[in-house]
C-alpha cells in the first residue's frame, strides 16, 4: 500500500502490481505545506479523492477521515464517510480504538467498509505528546491489544498499525483474523504501507521507518537547472518544438 494524492501518481500506480492506494491525510504535510495534518479538511480530502478515483486503478482505493469530520457524532461521521465514497474511495481510514468502536459500527451498517488505525495516529499527537512511538509502558501496550481487538470486533476489515514496537505489532496480528498493515511497526504484519513522497525521495523530512528507494528531489532540481541552461543559452526551444507558417 502507498499513498497518492493525484491523477499522475494514480495512473502510475494502476500500472504496477500494488494492492491498494490511500489518500491519506498526510497530504497535509506533503503536498499542502502545513506542520501537521490537523488543517485537513473534508473539501480537501474529497478533491484528492477524487483525483486519484479520475485514474481508475484497479487497486483498491482508501481515504483518509481527516480531523473533526468522524469524532463529533455518528451521524455526521456517516455522512461524511459516504461523501469520500461518492467521490470514488472504496473504504475510508479513521484513527483511534476502542472509542471509535461505535462510529465504526455506524459507518460499516451504512455499507461502508472501514480501515482502523491504531498506534501513533497523527490526528491526536497533540494528546500523546508529540510523534512518537507507541506501547513503551504496559498500560499502552495493554491498550493497544484491547483496541485492535474491540476494533476487530466493530467491524474494521483492516489496521493499520504505526510506529509501535515491532512485538506489539507481532502479536496484535497474531490475534485478529483480519489482516495488519504496518508502518514503522516491524515486517511482522500482513502489508506495509509507505508515504509515496517518502519512498521517491520528496519529503522535507522522512521519518526513520521509511525507505527512500531514489532521489527525485535530486533528478527534478537537475531538470530545472538544465531548463534554465538551455533557455539561457538559446537551446530551448528548438526547431523540432515550435511551428513555422509555410510560405
Amino acid at each position: 500500500m502507498l499513498t497518492a494524492y493525484d491523477y499522475p501518481t494514480a495512473k502510475i500506480i494502476s500500472n504496477t502490481g500494488l494492492d491498494s492506494i490511500l489518500v491519506g491525510d498526510s497530504l497535509g504535510m506533503v503536498v499542502l505545506g502545513y506542520a501537521n495534518t490537523l488543517n485537513v479538511t473534508m473539501r480537501d480530502m474529497i478533491s484528492h479523492t477524487r483525483a486519484v478515483a479520475r485514474a481508475n486503478p484497479p487497486q483498491l482505493i482508501v481515504a483518509d477521515m481527516p480531523f473533526l469530520s468522524y469524532e463529533i457524532d455518528t451521524k455526521s461521521a456517516v455522512k461524511n464517510a459516504g461523501l469520500l465514497v461518492k467521490a470514488g474511495s472504496d473504504a475510508i481510514k479513521l484513527e483511534g480504538g476502542e472509542e471509535m468502536k461505535d462510529t465504526v459500527k455506524a459507518i460499516v451498517k451504512a455499507g461502508i467498509p472501514v480501515m482502523g488505525h491504531i498506534g501513533l495516529t497523527p490526528q491526536r499527537f497533540l494528546r500523546l505528546g508529540g510523534f512518537r512511538t507507541i506501547g513503551k509502558t504496559k498500560q499502552e501496550e495493554d491498550q493497544l491489544i484491547k483496541d485492535s481487538l474491540e476494533l476487530e470486533d466493530a467491524g474494521v476489515f483492516s489496521l493499520v498499525i504505526e510506529n509501535t514496537y515491532v512485538d506489539i505489532a507481532k502479536r496484535i496480528t497474531e490475534k485478529l483474523n483480519i489482516p495488519t498493515i504496518c508502518i514503522g511497526a516491524g515486517p511482522y504484519c500482513d502489508g506495509q504501507v509507505l508515504v509515496i513522497n517518502d519512498l521517491l525521495g520528496l519529503s522535507e523530512f522522512t521519518p526513520y521507518f521509511a525507505k527512500s528507494y531514489v532521489n527525485l528531489k535530486e533528478i527534478i532540481s537537475n531538470a530545472i537547472n538544465q531548463y534554465i541552461i538551455d533557455v539561457k543559452n538559446n537551446k530551448f526551444p528548438e526547431k523540432q518544438h515550435y511551428k513555422e507558417r509555410e510560405s
